[in-house]
């Protein structure tokens, strides 16, 4: 079934705001399709080329594992990670088939971009900020590399690619990373169009 504002939340938000964007395949690179493709793969832990929130709600609590993060503030991940992929296309019951994926992430790219025009909050920032508040282990407010690592570690990415990532994502050349700093860049790798100069952020991975 083709997706439209009767099974997408996303395309039903931006009906819903008078935005009649529609997914076309032929606005993409090969190398963003790839690189979409490999992060489904990546969230669909039984490999049956469907994505369920169950499986989503997997990294959070993988989160718990690693690091010393309180019941509140896995919540809150967990929380943030099923508003996220709900507006992505994981349908609570009948999850996202990786055939629509692709299209899913691009109409969830363009609700952003209208959040964005009109001055709503980012669901790519609520995500962020509730692994960032779990990241930032001495609460100064930034995230190192080290912390950085963790992420990678928990999202199942080598973790060399924080030091790749982090080189791409530190803009000011402070050393730290700020919450605004860690967003651009997954906008920019995620949901712009392609652009070669991101192809390494992942140590290419994705």
């Amino acid at each position: 079934m083709p997706l439209d504002e009767t099974n997408n939340e996303s395309y039903r938000w931006l009906r819903s705001v008078g935005n009649d964007w529609q997914f076309d395949i032929e606005d993409l690179h090969p190398k963003q399709i790839t690189r979409l493709y490999k992060r489904f793969d990546t969230f669909d832990l039984d490999s049956d080329g469907r994505m369920d929130m169950d499986e989503i709600l997997y990294w959070p609590d993988r989160m718990r594992q690693l690091v010393n993060a309180t019941d509140e503030q896995v919540e809150k991940m967990r929380a943030a990670c099923y508003t996220f992929f709900l507006n992505k296309g994981v349908d609570p019951e009948k999850g996202l088939l990786r055939d629509d994926w692709v299209e899913a992430n691009r109409v969830f790219a363009e609700a952003e971009r209208e959040r964005e025009r009109r001055g709503e909050p980012s669901l790519i920032g609520l995500l962020s900020d509730a692994y960032y508040d779990v990241l930032d282990d001495d609460g100064d407010g930034t995230v190192d590399v080290d912390e950085l690592k963790t992420m990678m570690k928990a999202f199942d990415v080598p973790q060399e690619a924080a030091y790749t990532f982090f080189d791409k994502a530190d803009i000011d050349k402070s050393g730290r990373l700020e919450r605004n700093e860690l967003v651009h860049l997954f906008r920019k790798f995620w949901m712009e169009s392609y652009d070669p100069q991101w192809d390494g952020v992942y140590a290419y991975k994705y």
